[in-house]
């Protein structure tokens, strides 16, 4: 894949309009368009919810909604203890969303028929906090159509076929390697399904803005215009895939088979993307924001509730944010100052002499400085904790990077942080930036809530932005509190700039 160069402010403002939450989400969270029409009846998935004690319901209610997400059950390594296996792609049509949708609003439904005076404490925390997650899907259905759901976050539909096929498809014996190639079978209906939303959305006027769509093309372009051969797909299977465990015409035939459908199927498929971009590429503007929308405030404001879980208006969240930014930018003044910096220069000229004189890691060295990073923070740890996750965490160099996926529930796949190798990472941020994905930031709080017993699978698998994103800020500043910090102050100024980005 071609690494995608975004600065950190045209990551953030796209970010909104991508629905990242910068965690991936244990299934899709899809949403329909205003008037559309009644979906498809679902009385008969829901109807084995009815008269179920709580604890059933949480578990049976919420492995429906799984069940609808394969490709999330094999990033979550569930594919097999939830009987489905990994042979499958995630329908993203309109009609299987509208499906979802009211899946999702009778679970919600079926939720609030329980008598809450008859729940112990425990469940009714679990019921509040499953209620908060249903109502808030219910409340984003109105506004699916005002995403972009290719763009160049990692949590991009396109984005997430990659790492699918390239990290999280098992591959150990042939059985795997055929579910792969069953899934290279699919790739063109899903293509198409994708190509469907894309030309709803633009029937509504919702067209990504050019600079992004030029950021995307590339990648898509790559897979088009190659033989088939040398795609990421078949490659993926030739490397992983124990040849020498097989018989020799297996391995061969399995390769074949891959190796046909990429020919057929998948590059085709990628060609149809292209081709949309290029022309969609036409009547976009640079523009960017939900304002553009008829319902772009609302959309925003409901945004704004799904990623912070208040009901803080955009207004109260820009006077916060500015009073944070005069703070941190004082305490930033501080320590450029004992460095000898020139106090009258701008933030961004200190952060730029700042870079010059400490350097950066290129290549490999970025996955050495996170890895020392990520060593440091576990020695300092058990002066703060007394629990730690049992999932390893792992740090893997790619052309993308800067970011963390969770390890499989199964424990098949330790968690990943993504080093980027390609291009400069300043020396002065990896402390920080490994202390906010890894330990004891996004790697700690996810693998030991994976990992809590007797909690619904919900508790341990759903993701919310405010929390998630707010623990790793504080697990930067604990860092510090813990003396990661101490005689470097460049790393605090990285860690000074990190919080002033979030």
């Amino acid at each position: 894949m071609n690494p995608t160069a975004l600065s950190r402010r045209d990551f953030l403002r796209l970010s909104l309009l991508a629905g990242s939450s910068l965690a991936l989400a244990p299934f899709l969270k899809a949403c329909t368009p205003e008037a559309t029409p009644t979906p498809p009846p679902v009385g008969d998935l829901l109807a084995p919810l009815d008269g179920l004690d709580i604890e059933r319901f949480f578990e049976e209610s919420f492995r429906l909604l799984l069940l609808r997400d394969p490709e999330g059950l094999t990033e979550l390594g569930l594919g097999d203890l939830y009987g489905v296996g990994d042979a499958d792609l995630t329908d993203v049509s309109d009609a299987f969303i509208r499906q979802t949708q009211a899946l999702e609003s009778g679970i919600l439904a079926r939720l609030r028929a329980y008598d809450r005076s008859l729940l112990s404490d425990s469940q009714a925390l679990s019921a509040d906090v499953y209620d908060w997650y249903l109502d808030d899907l219910v409340r984003l259905h109105d506004y699916m159509y005002d995403d972009y759901p290719l763009n160049p976050i990692v949590t991009s539909l396109h984005l997430r076929l990659y790492f699918l096929f390239t990290e999280y498809h098992p591959l150990e014996n042939a059985a795997d390697a055929r579910a792969y190639i069953s899934r290279l079978s699919q790739v063109g209906a899903k293509v198409d399904q994708i190509l469907e939303g894309l030309s709803l959305r633009r029937e509504r006027g919702v067209i990504l803005p050019a600079f992004i769509i030029r950021v995307i093309l590339p990648d898509l372009q790559e897979v088009a215009g190659a033989e088939a051969t040398r795609t990421w797909f078949h490659t993926t299977l030739a490397e992983k895939l124990d040849l020498a465990s097989l018989p020799a015409e297996e391995g061969t035939d399995l390769l074949a088979q891959a190796q046909a459908h990429i020919t057929s199927i998948v590059i085709p498929a990628y060609q149809r993307l292209v081709d949309f971009f290029e022309d969609l590429l036409l009547q976009a503007s640079d523009e960017i924001g939900v304002w553009q929308f008829a319902d772009g405030e609302a959309f925003y404001a409901c945004a704004l509730r799904h990623h912070t879980t208040t009901e803080t208006s955009a207004v109260e969240i820009d006077v916060l944010g500015v009073q944070n930014l005069e703070r941190i930018h004082a305490e930033m003044r501080v320590l450029f100052t004992s460095l000898g910096y020139p106090p009258e220069e701008s933030i961004p000229a200190l952060y730029t002499r700042l870079v010059n004189d400490t350097g950066v890691h290129r290549g490999q060295e970025s996955v050495a400085a996170y890895e020392a990073a990520i060593q440091q923070a576990g020695l300092l740890l058990p002066e703060a904790f007394d629990l730690s996750p049992r999932a390893q965490v792992i740090v893997t160099g790619g052309e993308m990077g800067d970011f963390y996926m969770p390890p499989a529930y199964d424990g098949s796949r330790p968690g990943i942080f993504w080093a980027r190798t390609s291009g400069a990472t300043p020396r002065f941020g990896v402390k920080t930036l490994a202390f906010h994905e890894t330990i004891p930031g996004h790697h700690f709080q996810i693998a030991i809530a994976q990992e809590l017993p007797d909690q619904p699978a919900f508790r341990m698998g759903v993701s919310f932005t405010g929390y998630a994103e707010g623990w790793a800020l504080y697990a930067e500043r604990l860092m510090m509190e813990l003396g990661a910090y101490q005689d470097d102050i460049p790393g605090d100024l990285g860690r000074l700039q990190a919080e002033a980005f979030r």
